[in-house]
């Protein structure tokens, strides 16, 4: 009987055991999930693309309003003509530099774009090569740190084109995209997104896909733009 006893409580010790194992690994991997988050408390959870009825929000202690976007933006390329699925290879290629803070937009050898941009501050931007995985028009942003000072909730968000590659998955959030609670681009201010001016970005979102609209997806003729991102971001 004591034998039996003993077994039995050996088996619940080992149970428990598993289960407090089991529960530290769940907790912990979504801890660390979300503090790999580039963009939002919930990351990426609307991919509708469109807009909130609401434009205010609120970065860092301040309320901001949100600036409503045409619904499909003129723009004048500089005579370049649309060649997507004309060109074989990245025809089209998006730099950023971190040490310099901008953009730069190829095709082919040519440069037709150059923008300041503002990348990681209180969360690094990764390096390397990406690709655009969706483009929409307009998304709602939150995150950041109400005890630090660093909180923000940011709806309608323009222009952002999230984009991944093998290390650093689309869950992470991070994107190219208009900014406008901000006007300090050319010096690092996000959590790890890179955000442009408004007008910049809506010119980089329909150069990389010019049939963008709500939520649009790579396709055959319009795999996702390569983006590489490189250098080191300047001490703040």
């Amino acid at each position: 009987m004591v034998k039996k006893d003993r077994s039995l409580h050996l088996a619940i010790v080992i149970l428990g055991a598993f289960l407090l194992l089991l529960f530290g690994a769940v907790f912990f991997n979504k801890q660390a999930a979300s503090s790999f988050c580039a963009n939002s408390i919930s990351c990426i959870t609307d991919l509708s693309g469109k807009k909130e009825a609401s434009n205010e929000g609120e970065y860092m202690g301040k309320k901001v309003i949100a600036q409503d976007v045409p619904k499909r933006q003129v723009i004048a390329l500089n005579n370049i003509q649309q060649v997507l699925g004309e060109q074989s290879g990245d025809y089209k290629h998006i730099y950023v530099d971190l040490s310099k803070q901008r953009l730069y937009a190829f095709e082919g050898t040519r440069l037709v774009y150059d923008f300041p941009v503002s990348t990681g501050k209180w969360n690094h931007t990764p390096t390397g090569d990406f690709r655009i995985w969706v483009w929409l028009r307009y998304t709602r942003m939150a995150g950041g740190d109400p005890a630090q000072g660093t909180y923000y909730n940011l709806p309608n968000v323009p222009y952002t084109m999230y984009y991944y590659n093998e290390s650093t998955p689309k869950t992470w959030g991070y994107s190219l995209h208009g900014a406008y609670w901000h006007n300090n681009f050319g010096v690092p201010m996000s959590h790890g997104c890179t955000n442009m001016r408004i007008e910049d970005a809506g010119k980089i979102f329909y150069w990389t896909n010019p049939n963008a609209g709500g939520t649009t997806y790579p396709t055959t003729e319009n795999p996702g733009t390569l983006i590489t991102v490189y250098g080191e971001t300047p001490a703040s």
